[in-house]
């Protein structure tokens, strides 16, 4: 019996898409039955585990389980990911300046508008 698997980060993403969608903590087995293809209930667990290690998600007792919910939404787990790839350079600037012009005319246009509202606050 083949059967197939998921591509690297996949059922984290998976997850946390399903967590996003219901807007309230689950439990792993609540998060299993949400999943595609309904992979091991040990599979959900790790991968929770492994997402609340990395503070993507928050996790409460629930009985003898956790239920977890997500940190930030999508667009707020996304800036958060560019800003650990930021800090994790030593060059920020240079870094700033690739990732500025390398984006859409109207990006960068609404990047400079966010900007300029920001200095005003």
């Amino acid at each position: 019996m083949t059967s197939a698997r998921r591509a690297h980060g996949e059922l984290e993403s998976e997850i946390l898409a399903a967590l996003w969608a219901v807007a309230t903590p689950l439990t792993p087995g609540q998060v299993q039955h949400h999943i595609a293809g309904t992979p091991a209930y040990s599979t959900v667990v790790t991968t929770l585990s492994r997402l609340h290690d990395k503070g993507t998600l928050t996790r409460i007792r629930t009985g003898r389980a956790y239920a977890y919910a997500p940190v930030a939404d999508e667009a707020g787990l996304a800036a958060r990911r560019m800003r650990q790839v930021l800090d994790a350079e030593s060059d920020r600037r240079t870094v700033l300046a690739r990732f500025v012009s390398g984006l859409a005319p109207e990006d960068e246009r609404e990047l400079v508008r966010l900007l300029g509202e920001a200095d005003g606050a």
